[in-house]
């Protein structure tokens, strides 16, 4: 309560999900921005700053997933139990780890679904890596040869593919 005070504004977690391509960073800091010309203290979390640092250590197999999303999430809460708006971009694409996210940030927590179809995400892929995972060269790749679990409730829809930034 006295940080809500101090910063004249509740902490939150949001967390945005999609597939690799779908713009949860893009939106993110974009969010991130507008947030912080309103006055609240912020920070985003993907995995420019985290996959080199705290989760430098992981792969990209499930049970490495499963790691990399726990401690972004208990990461997270503190960012919020010390007042900050975090807004996190991260696949995450197993519905068990964003809920057990869900539970540990409690009230504070809101997920983002970015929705975009997969096409729309090849199309936009800058890094060639969804040619390299079809060709075979990166194996489980989110949505070509490991799953996402589409969120069942989601705070937030938005259509990447269909909505502008601002939007």
């Amino acid at each position: 309560a006295r940080r809500e005070q101090a910063n004249g504004h509740k902490s939150a977690v949001l967390w945005f999900t999609g597939l690799s391509g779908a713009g949860k960073s893009t939106i993110a800091h974009a969010t991130e921005e507008s947030l912080h010309r309103l006055g609240c203290r912020t920070y985003v979390l993907d995995g420019d700053n985290v996959r080199h640092g705290l989760c430098g250590d992981l792969g990209f197999s499930i049970e490495d997933r499963h790691e990399n999303i726990r401690r972004i999430g208990e990461m997270a809460k503190l960012f919020a139990d010390a007042g900050i708006v975090t807004l996190t971009a991260f696949i995450s694409p197993l519905r068990a780890d964003r809920d057990r996210v869900r539970r540990l940030a409690g009230a504070d927590f809101i997920e983002i679904y970015c929705r975009c179809p997969i096409e729309v995400c090849e199309e936009r892929d800058a890094k060639g890596l969804y040619k390299k995972a079809r060709a075979g060269e990166i194996k489980d790749f989110t949505g070509v040869s490991s799953p996402y679990e589409e969120p069942d409730n989601p705070e937030l829809v938005l259509d990447s593919s269909r909505m502008t930034i601002e939007e």
